[in-house]
């Protein structure tokens, strides 16, 4: 039975806005063991399905893709960080104003 991963990817170190953390993905999982390339020394796998990375819109239609194909599936679930507003102005205040 084909087994697939759904999660909603995190926010990358090189951006600031969270654009693509909003819609789910799928990957596809495989028991194929990764092989070193003796030429090259790259990592290689015989199983195609690994390079396929499917987006949803929202949790539910991931998961009735998976369930009308037929596949095994896992949620991942992401900790959800909470941003305080922060301006920069603040950094020149006094401290006895800004109860430091």
């Amino acid at each position: 039975m084909t087994t697939v991963r759904i999660y909603q990817p995190t926010k990358t170190a090189m951006q600031s806005g969270k654009r693509k953390t909003k819609e789910w993905r799928v990957e596809f999982e495989t028991n194929d063991p990764l092989i070193a390339n003796p030429l090259m020394g790259w990592i290689q796998s015989y199983d195609m399905s690994q390079e396929l990375r499917l987006s949803f819109p929202s949790l539910r239609e991931a998961l009735e893709f998976a369930t009308t194909r037929g596949f095994g599936y896992t949620i991942c679930t992401s900790p959800q960080t909470i941003m305080s507003p922060k301006s920069y102005a603040t950094n020149f205040t006094c401290p006895r104003i800004r109860g430091c």
